[in-house]
């Protein structure tokens, strides 16, 4: 006969345990759901900052291997050309070598004393034999030119040789760090995408609201006043505020960090190398931001990877990171290394 038993019940203690537990399950998912979008938009900008800085730090790199490439390009080129001209030398120098060879072996292809000994008129004979030997001291003369010419065209095709591979080396390593610097970019803009569009217009507002006060910040003209080249480069630098962040680039449209400072010395008629690296040694080395003066270099990072210009007030202008415009900016935004007065 079956049992009619009424089933058992779970204790008290059985059911608190499993309705606390699903209590805090609830509360949990609850607390993601509001702080998880907040705390993703955070995640998303801290990550994309430092994808930005990573890709300029291999911009940087990528500018010294490209004014590399350019450099040996022309090196290159006038070896190239050097050998090309020595080569035409030569077989001038040749071509005259031949011409004395020639000429001896018409007046000397006769023993001298036969010779003497058939001529019926010694004194004669004796002229052409002095010329002879002027003909023998010429020849020896340019044949030691044109052994020595050879030489130098060797060395010039050994060292266009081993520049060409140098040449072809760079260009390997520029296509690597173009592609390092796309790959950053491309996982920013990848990690931007995933935001809402309405964290998106915040970050795009708060974007236009620092670029806004840097354009505010320049027509205040309060700003205290440089000298000579570094002023110019200033004055030239703060024409191109709200021009874009482009890296590689060296305006006179967009910039990166650079080439802004780098075009903003070439208006005032002073040439600096390419790289932020290579510019912190394009003048004396000014360690106190106190002592800095407008239009003085700015150093920022461990690596020296980014560089502006100083404009006086605890400010420095400067071409930021992909998405930002030239501007003006604290320096405490960044970790100040040195300065550097240029000239």
């Amino acid at each position: 006969m079956a049992s009619h038993r009424r089933p058992k019940q779970p204790s008290r203690a059985r059911v608190s345990v499993f309705t606390m537990t699903a209590a805090a399950a609830v509360a949990l998912t609850s607390q993601a759901a509001h702080a998880d979008p907040q705390s993703s938009k955070k995640d998303v900008k801290e990550k994309v900052d430092k994808l930005y800085e990573d890709a300029e730090a291999a911009t940087e790199k990528y500018n010294g291997a490209k004014e590399k490439q350019s450099k040996l390009s022309e090196e290159v080129e006038n070896l190239q050309d050097s050998v090309a001209r020595g080569q035409g030398e030569l077989n001038s120098m040749r071509d005259k070598l031949g011409s004395l060879a020639t000429a001896q072996y018409r007046s000397g292809g006769i023993d001298p004393s036969v010779q003497l000994f058939l001529s019926s008129d010694p004194d004669s004979y004796l002229d052409k034999a002095s010329a002879m030997d002027q003909l023998s001291t010429k020849q020896a003369g340019a044949l030691k030119k044109v052994q020595a010419k050879q030489r130098s065209l060797a060395q010039q095709r050994k060292e266009a040789s081993g520049k060409l591979k140098d040449l072809a080396s760079t260009r390997k390593e520029l296509g690597e760090k173009k592609k390092k610097i796309q790959g950053k970019l491309s996982e920013a803009q990848r990690l931007l995408n995933t935001l809402t569009a309405k964290e998106k217009a915040r970050l795009a507002e708060k974007q236009q609201r620092a670029d806004r006060a840097s354009s505010n910040r320049a027509d205040l003209g309060d700003l205290p006043p440089g000298s000579g080249h570094a002023a110019a480069a200033l004055s030239a630098a703060k024409g191109k505020i709200g021009s874009p962040y482009v890296w590689g680039a060296t305006g006179p449209s967009s910039f990166d960090c650079s080439g802004l400072t780098s075009w903003a010395y070439k208006q005032a008629g002073v040439s600096l190398p390419r790289t932020s690296q290579a510019q912190a040694n394009a003048g004396t080395r000014i360690s106190s931001q106190s002592q800095l003066k407008p239009g003085d270099l700015v150093l920022f990072y461990g690596d020296l990877h980014h560089i502006g210009l100083y404009a006086g007030n605890g400010q420095v202008l400067h071409a930021p990171k992909p998405g930002a415009s030239v501007r003006f900016e604290a320096m405490g935004n960044m970790p100040f290394q040195f300065g550097v007065r240029v000239g």
